[in-house]
């Protein structure tokens, strides 16, 4: 078990965490899928964080240390000894709260990259250690607290530790950028352009760079977002930042039906780093929306051998589907429940996982459950899609009718909201609105889905569009 925060003992060690009994009893590799999949635009960096020991500095320059380098440039091949660097200066310098905040930082960052939900918790105490220490202007502490409340899914308490970390350093990266991925996640899309735009003028660099990227795509702006990640490319030298801009890029061009470019960028990212995920992970979904089902499924079932989550083991799923292979696409449906299952016993928010995997392939009650409890939490355009969807297929099209306008109404230019906006205004009727969503998705992106886009096909024929 790991130290209290009133302990002057060491940290769990750095390689084995702390035995966890979940739950739900299964093997280890689902044990370990229970992590939280941040979905943010955050940008990888192998940059390596520099930690002076007692001799070669102060606790004070340690903190600004830890402040100023994002959580995600502690993603890197050493990072494992990283945290056991930390943990021993800590054990001679258990009064260094700069060092507390950073290993907090580097905590949550292993749980991403291993899918080790247990870190949570050991990051939380070393945040809390780095606080009692230095309870007031402690910038780097509360930043960290920011990003392990938004890996929790819990954004509204991300958006608060962000301003306050904010108000100590107006320059801090971490707590510029968590403050975008919050508001972004609450559904503010005004307020997470303008705090993008004055993060740009302010720290400018990589992260800020994709999370304004982003943040323009979401406002209907698709073109000025590939311009924005077309600079942050030409900038970034990291080969961790290549294979993240690249990606970014690629999932841009795929979700505009742009094929040919986005093989293109996830082949750029996979040069850079050729076991990166999300670049498999996007070739993989871009060779499903080429027909490629054999490619498709390959790549697909690498990322799911190491990281089965919900989204990624739908993806799969439904290529076997459209494959014909209905007992193997069952099995992905199930590993779902699973991953919830276990994900909730660890203490992480799953409702819209549950509520978009239910909707297609599970128990309709359960995703209508799932959508209006997350819809209580935040108003996102993504939860929104989910509520509408999850009444859909509950027979509720006059209430989902309402929630998927709004999933489009920032602008956002979705071919899974399209379709599913367009599916609900043929059950209700309203044809010529059917056709006009059903065809602007196909013809924005015509493979978004193995399974989606052929229903959207047979719709549209059946409403006597074109196909």
């Amino acid at each position: 078990m790991s130290s209290s925060p009133g302990q002057e003992t060491p940290v769990a060690d750095p390689v084995r965490p702390p035995t966890v009994e979940p739950t739900v009893k299964v093997t280890r590799r689902w044990f370990r899928a229970a992590a939280v999949s941040v979905t943010l635009a955050v940008a990888f960096t192998t940059v390596a964080l520099a930690l002076g020991s007692s001799s070669h500095g102060s606790s004070t320059t340690r903190a600004a240390v830890a402040a100023e380098v994002p959580l995600a440039q502690l993603s890197n091949s050493n990072l494992a000894t990283t945290i056991a660097a930390l943990q021993a200066e800590l054990r001679s310098q258990p009064m260094d709260y700069g060092s507390w905040a950073t290993l907090g930082a580097a905590y949550i960052e292993q749980a991403r990259t291993t899918g080790d939900p247990t870190r949570y918790p050991q990051a939380e105490e070393a945040f809390a250690r780095s606080m009692k220490i230095r309870p007031n202007d402690n910038d780097a502490a509360l930043a960290g607290r920011a990003a392990l409340a938004a890996a929790r899914h819990d954004f509204t308490v991300a958006l608060r530790y962000a301003d306050q970390a904010l108000a100590i350093n107006a320059y801090s990266e971490r707590g510029l950028a968590i403050r975008i991925d919050a508001l972004v996640e609450l559904g503010r899309y005004d307020d997470a352009y303008a705090a993008a735009k004055h993060a740009d003028a302010t720290r400018p660099g990589i992260p800020i760079f994709t999370r304004l990227a982003y943040v323009t795509e979401l406002r209907g702006d698709p073109a000025g977002a590939k311009r924005i990640l077309v600079q942050a490319l030409d900038s970034a030298t990291a080969v961790g930042d290549i294979s993240y801009v690249s990606t970014a890029l690629g999932n841009l061009a795929w979700a505009q039906g742009e094929y040919s470019a986005a093989l293109g960028h996830f082949a750029t990212a996979l040069r850079a780093t050729p076991s990166y995920l999300p670049a498999i992970e996007g070739r993989g979904r871009t060779y499903a929306a080429r027909g490629d089902l054999d490619a498709a499924a390959h790549d697909l079932g690498e990322v799911v051998r190491r990281y089965p989550l919900p989204a990624e083991l739908a993806a799969l799923g439904e290529v076997y589907e459209a494959k014909g292979d209905h007992d193997r696409a069952d099995q992905q449906y199930s590993v779902v429940s699973t991953w919830i299952k276990l994900a909730r016993a660890n203490g992480v928010a799953t409702d819209l996982d549950t509520a978009l995997v239910a909707a297609d392939h599970g128990d309709p009650k359960e995703a209508l459950d799932a959508a209006r409890a997350e819809w209580q939490r935040r108003h996102s355009v993504h939860t929104a899609d989910a509520l509408a969807w999850s009444l859909h297929v509950n027979g509720r099209d006059r209430e989902a009718l309402p929630y998927a306008k709004r999933a489009l109404a920032p602008g956002y230019r979705n071919a899974t909201f399209l379709y599913h906006r367009g599916m609900i205004q043929r059950a209700l009727g309203n044809r010529a609105a059917a056709r006009r969503d059903l065809a602007a998705a196909l013809k924005l992106n015509p493979g978004f889905s193995p399974t989606g886009a052929k229903a959207a096909r047979a719709a549209l024929k059946a409403l006597g569009g074109a196909r």
